[in-house]
């Protein structure tokens, strides 16, 4: 059996239509959707390739992540907290630390992915509070 040969960085897409063309029809199509329903919402948004897939970004800021593997599209919404806090909803999809796994014939979940990146923009635009961690008080016998 003859193993793909991994790309060049001369070969790899520049563009978020060149990784699409490289795809089959069904997940070209449902990245698209998916991308479009984003950018629909959030048009300050853009997308690019960063990391030889695509990315949504807002200025330097990584807002949401795709990527096609052979059976299924990896969804990335840039934040743990974001994937713990919206567990429940992601409940019918395969659901790791920083991402989810949706089919390749996916239909995008407009509400959701509005959801999931109105979410990713709170955490980036609210600072979060530094963790203070507290040395362990010695017990006092009395």
């Amino acid at each position: 059996m003859r193993r793909a040969q991994p790309m060049s960085p001369a070969t790899r897409p520049q563009t978020v239509e060149g990784y699409l063309a490289t795809l089959d029809e069904t997940k070209a199509a449902t990245l698209r959707m998916t991308i479009a329903v984003i950018l629909g919402q959030f048009p300050e948004l853009q997308a690019v390739m960063a990391w030889n897939v695509p990315q949504i970004k807002r200025g330097h800021e990584y807002i949401f992540g795709l990527c096609a593997y052979k059976q299924h599209l990896t969804l990335a919404p840039w934040s743990e907290r974001i994937i713990v806090a919206f567990r429940a909803r992601l409940g019918a999809y395969v659901v790791r630390q920083h991402c989810f796994l949706v089919p390749v014939d996916w239909q995008p979940d407009a509400r959701l992915l509005g959801d999931l990146v109105a979410a990713r923009l709170a955490e980036l635009d609210t600072p979060l509070k530094p963790i203070v961690r507290r040395r362990p008080t010695a017990r006092r016998k009395a």
